[in-house]
């Protein structure tokens, strides 16, 4: 479990860098988040505590003033450490010039951690997003001249991080996952993922379950309910609509196996997330400060 401060937002007033969501967390022991994918991207900076970060294969171990990159349709995993659970803030962006952006504070999918020096004023500006939570012409111009702020942040005295066990990457593990990332919406099933790799569907499996922790049809089932929630979530787009843009056929068998793993209806699910989001930015935004 974690104690969290979300603010997601839908609109996009600008294009070059949008903001998407922001928030804090904090989080018990153990508590994880994945093997997930993103449609966004995401910084978190550790404010206190430890966990740790894994991108296939490779694993980070991280600590407070440390920070990690998630790009999009990339599966991660990430876990707060058992005796020092981490609390973090995050920001989940976009846009048509990010790569360039993320390039000027040196970081890529090739160095995704990073070291800053200044948490109280990330901390401030993460809290005067999540203040600006209203969609008037203000907030959002507000928003985004916070957004460019956290950049210039990191910008300042940015240190790149050093992996830790970090091994080489399994080219078959990656083209499979390049496959369901560019092919998700259709109807994919293992075999057209292993036909694509060129290798055997058993022994994709295996590396899956070595490298990855689950099987390559849980991979793809939870590749396309993670993006369906963040629909759900961030869109007013219909069931049907959604069911077919995470390859469903019908809205009926996407809500069929969003509730065999979620343990709720996809329209439960939009209901409520949007309304616990709202309630709980609502009723603890004011306690944030003193934290």
């Amino acid at each position: 479990m974690e104690d969290a401060y979300v603010l997601q937002l839908s609109n996009r007033k600008f294009s070059e860098l949008y903001l998407c969501c922001c928030g804090y967390s904090k989080c018990e022991p153990l508590h994880s988040f994945g093997p997930a994918v993103r449609p966004d991207y995401l910084i978190h900076y550790i404010l206190k505590g430890k966990g740790r970060y894994c991108i296939g294969d490779v694993q980070y171990c991280l600590e407070d003033g440390q920070g990690f990159l998630i790009e999009p349709n990339v599966l991660t995993f990430y876990q707060a450490d058992a005796d020092e659970p981490w609390e973090y803030l995050w920001l989940g962006f976009n846009g048509t010039n990010v790569r360039e952006y993320l390039r000027d504070i040196g970081l890529n999918s090739g160095q995704p951690i990073y070291r800053s020096d200044h948490a109280l004023e990330l901390k401030d500006t993460v809290i005067r997003m999540l203040k600006n939570a209203t969609g008037s012409i203000t907030s959002q111009y507000e928003r985004q001249s916070l957004l460019y702020s956290f950049f210039a942040l990191l910008s300042r005295d940015i240190e790149i991080g050093t992996p830790k066990g970090q091994e080489g990457e399994n080219v078959h593990i990656s083209r499979a996952v390049e496959f369901v990332r560019n092919n998700y919406f259709n109807s994919i099933r293992v075999a057209d993922i292993a036909k694509y790799v060129c290798v055997d569907r058993t022994y994709l499996y295996e590396l899956f379950r070595r490298y990855l922790h689950v099987s390559v049809q849980d991979y793809l089932t939870n590749y396309r309910l993670t993006r369906a929630a963040e629909l759900l979530t961030l869109t007013d787009l219909k069931l049907e609509e959604i069911a077919l843009s995470c390859g469903y056929q019908s809205a009926y068998s996407f809500g069929k196996v969003f509730k065999s793993k979620r343990g709720i209806t996809p329209a439960k699910y939009r209901e409520k997330s949007r309304s616990e989001s709202k309630e709980h930015l609502e009723e603890h935004l004011d306690n944030l400060e003193r934290l």
